[in-house]
C-alpha cells in the first residue's frame, strides 16, 4: 500500500511538472525566442545545441521532437521543451506548405545511373575578380559560405579555385556526404535555376553581368579540362545514386551483422552472469547455514558454562559455610580456654603467651576470612564462577597458613590438597578464558561477513524500482505527497506543484541541520530516561498549524528515522525493509526475496 501511494504521488508530481514546463516553454517560443525557422527549408531544434545534426527539414524536426518525447531517458524538462516545440510548429508554422516543400525536395533526389561528384559538391561561377599585384584576386570562401548558409543550403566549407593567374572566378562548395547534404546541394542548384543562374544559363548567356551562377557538380564537370575538373579529380570521385544507395545498403548490412554478433556476445555474457549469480546465491545460503550452526553451538556452550557456574557457586557457598562454622567453634573454644585460665589464675607466662598468640592468630584468620568474603561477594556479582573458586581456595589457603602448625600433619595435608586444587582451577580458568576468546573472535568474524552480505544486498536492491514486499527504504527521506495535497488546498492549481517542491526542499534542509534538535528527555514508568519528540518546538507547531497533520506527520516520521539511523551526519541511510510488515527486514528475508525474483526471471527466459 505504501509503495502504491508513493508511485501515484510521483506520477502526479511528474504530470504536474510536465504541464507547467510545457506551458512555460511554449510561451517563450510564441515570443520568438528561441529561434526555430532559419529558412524555407532549414529548421533547428533550439533545445539540442550539442547534437551532431543541427539542420532539419520541417518533417524531420517534428520526428525529432516526437522521439525525445517518447524516450524513457528524457527528463521531464526535456520532454516539456519538445512538447512545446511540437505544439508551436503545428499551430504557428504552415504544416501543409512545409510538408509539401520537404516532400518535393525529398522526391527531387535523382535515381538511376546519373553520375554526381561525391562527396557532394556545388560549383559557384562568375565570382567577381580584379587584377592586383600581378594576379587575379576575388571574394573569399568564408563570405560565400555565409551567404549560402543564410539561404538555407548549409555548405560545410567553400574553396576558391585557383590557377596560374590567381583566382579563377570559380569556387567549390562542399556539402555533407549524407542525403541531407545531397538535398542541400540539389536545393542550391534549383534555387540558382529559378533565378536563371544555373549551369545552362551560365554556358549560354552572352552577358554574365555581376550575378553569381551555381549548380551541383556532375560527372561532366569532373571530366572537364579546366581548373574545376582538375580540382574535383584531386579531391573527389564520381558516384551514381544507385551505387550510393547500394553502398549504404552494404554498410547497413554490415552494421546489422555486427550488431547481431554483439547481441550474441552479450547473451553469452548474460548467461555467464546468471551462472555466477547462482553460485553466489548458493554460497550465501551456505554461509547463512554455517552462521546458524555456529550460533547454535555458541548458545549450547554458553548454557553449559552457565550450568557449571551455578554448580561452582553452590559448592563455594557450602565451603564458605563450613569454614565459618569451624572458625566460630574455634573462637568459642579459645574463649572458654581463656576463662578457664583466668579462673585458675594461672601465672605461667608460657601459657599466657601461647593463649595470646593463639588469639592473635585467630583474629588474623578472621580478618583474612572477612577479606575473602568481600572478594567472594564482589566476584559473585560479576558472575565469574571459576575466579570465585580460585579466590576462595586462595583465601582458604591463607586461613590455613594462619591457623596451621608445623607439627600438624592433617593441616599440612589439607593445605597441599588446596594448593593442588587451586592450580587445577587456575589451569581450568585459563582454558575457559582462551575458549571464550576464540568464540568471541569467531562470532565477530561471522557477524562481519553477515553485515557485508547485508550491505551488498542493499546495494543490489537499490536499483530495483518495482514494488515488492522486501526492498530498500531511504530512512530520513521526506514524502512529498502530503506537501502536494496541502499546497493544492492552499494555493491555485498552477502554483501548487511548485510551492510543494519549494516547501519540501525547505524542510529537507531543516532535517539536515544538526543545530535543530526538536527532541526532549523524559523518564518512563520504570524510571529510565528516553528521548521523545518535542511537540512544543516552534517550527513543528507552525508547520502543523499552517499545513495540517499530514505534513506534520511526514516531517516527524523523517525526523525520527534520521535520529535513529544517523543522528550525527543527518543524511539519508538506505535500509533493508519489510514494507508489508513495516519493519527492518532480516538478511534471510532479503535473500529469499532475491531467490524468488531470480526463479521468476529464469521461468520467463525459458
Amino acid at each position: 500500500m505504501y509503495l502504491e501511494m508513493t508511485y501515484r504521488s510521483e506520477k502526479d508530481i511528474s504530470e504536474t511538472e510536465l504541464e507547467y514546463y510545457e506551458y512555460k516553454y511554449y510561451n517563450e517560443l510564441k515570443k520568438g525566442r528561441p529561434k526555430v525557422k532559419f529558412s524555407d527549408l532549414v529548421y533547428r531544434c533550439p533545445y539540442c545545441p550539442g547534437k551532431s545534426k543541427q539542420d532539419y527539414l520541417f518533417k524531420e524536426l517534428l520526428q525529432h521532437a516526437s522521439a525525445v518525447i517518447t524516450s524513457r531517458r528524457s527528463s521531464i524538462k526535456e520532454k516539456a521543451r519538445h512538447l512545446a516545440l511540437k505544439r508551436y510548429m503545428r499551430k504557428y508554422l504552415d504544416v501543409k506548405v512545409h510538408s509539401e516543400l520537404a516532400t518535393k525536395t525529398e522526391c527531387s533526389k535523382p535515381h538511376g545511373d546519373q553520375g554526381f561528384v561525391y562527396p557532394w559538391k556545388g560549383i559557384i561561377a562568375n565570382i567577381k575578380t580584379e587584377w592586383k599585384d600581378g594576379k587575379h584576386v576575388g571574394e573569399s570562401g568564408t563570405r560565400l559560405r555565409e551567404e549560402l548558409s543564410r539561404k538555407g543550403f548549409n555548405p560545410v566549407r567553400v574553396h576558391p579555385v585557383w590557377n596560374r593567374w590567381g583566382h579563377s572566378g570559380f569556387a567549390i562548395a562542399e556539402f555533407k556526404s549524407d542525403w541531407t547534404g545531397f538535398n542541400n546541394a540539389i536545393s542550391m542548384e534549383k534555387s540558382f535555376e529559378l533565378d536563371h543562374c544555373g549551369k545552362r544559363d551560365y554556358y549560354t548567356a552572352t552577358n554574365l553581368g555581376d550575378k553569381l551562377f551555381g549548380w551541383m557538380a556532375h560527372k561532366d564537370d569532373y571530366d572537364s579540362n579546366g581548373p574545376i575538373g582538375v580540382y574535383l579529380r584531386k579531391s573527389a570521385d564520381v558516384k551514381t545514386i544507385s551505387g550510393k544507395e547500394a553502398e549504404d545498403q552494404r554498410k547497413a548490412s554490415t552494421l546489422v551483422s555486427n550488431l547481431t554478433n554483439t547481441l550474441e556476445v552479450q547473451s553469452l555474457h548474460l548467461k555467464q552472469i546468471e551462472n555466477e549469480y547462482q553460485e553466489t546465491s548458493a554460497s550465501l545460503n551456505k554461509l547463512i547455514g554455517q552462521k546458524e550452526d555456529k550460533l547454535k553451538a555458541y548458545n549450547e556452550e554458553m548454557k553449559k558454562m552457565q550450568q557449571n557456574t551455578r554448580d561452582h557457586l553452590e559448592k563455594i557457598f557450602l565451603e564458605h559455610e563450613k569454614v565459618t562454622l569451624h572458625l566460630e567453634a574455634q573462637k568459642k573454644r579459645l574463649e572458654q580456654h581463656e576463662k578457664q585460665l583466668q579462673q585458675r589464675e594461672a601465672q605461667n607466662e608460657t601459657d599466657r603467651r601461647k593463649l595470646h598468640d593463639e588469639k592473635k592468630m585467630n583474629e588474623r584468620a578472621a580478618v583474612e576470612q572477612k577479606k575473602t568474603d568481600e572478594n567472594f561477594l564482589k566476584l559473585a556479582e560479576e558472575h565469574k564462577a571459576l575466579e570465585l573458586e580460585v579466590e576462595r581456595m586462595r583465601g582458604a589457603l591463607q586461613v590455613m597458613k594462619h591457623m596451621g602448625d608445623d607439627g600438624d600433619f592433617e593441616m599440612k595435608k589439607k593445605m597441599d590438597q588446596i594448593i593442588e586444587d587451586l592450580n587445577e582451577k587456575e589451569e581450568e580458568l585459563d582454558h575457559m578464558e582462551q575458549l571464550n576468546q576464540t568464540l568471541i573472535i569467531k562470532e565477530r568474524k561471522t557477524n562481519d561477513e553477515v553485515q557485508e552480505a547485508r550491505k551488498e544486498l542493499i546495494t543490489g536492491l537499490r536499483e530495483v524500482t518495482a514494488r515488492a514486499n522486501i526492498g530498500v527504504k531511504r530512512m530520513g527521506e521526506l514524502d512529498i505527497k502530503p506537501f502536494t495535497t496541502a499546497t493544492k488546498r492552499k494555493f491555485p492549481k498552477e502554483e501548487a506543484a511548485e510551492k510543494a517542491m519549494v516547501l519540501c526542499s525547505q524542510w529537507e534542509d531543516y532535517l539536515r541541520d544538526p543545530s535543530w534538535h526538536p527532541f526532549k528527555i523524559i523518564l518512563d514508568e520504570g524510571g529510565k530516561s528516553k528521548e521523545v519528540m518535542n511537540e512544543e518546538d516552534e517550527k513543528l507547531k507552525n508547520l502543523k498549524n499552517e499545513f495540517g497533520d499530514e505534513v506534520y506527520a511526514a516531517v516527524t516520521t523523517a525526523l525520527k528515522e534520521v535520529n535513529e539511523y544517523n543522528p550525527s551526519g543527518r543524511y539519508i541511510v538506505p535500509e533493508l525493509w519489510n514494507f508489508k510488515e513495516g519493519r527492518k527486514a532480516t538478511l534471510k528475508e532479503g535473500v529469499l526475496h532475491i531467490l524468488k525474483k531470480w526463479r521468476l526471471l529464469k521461468q520467463r527466459s525459458r
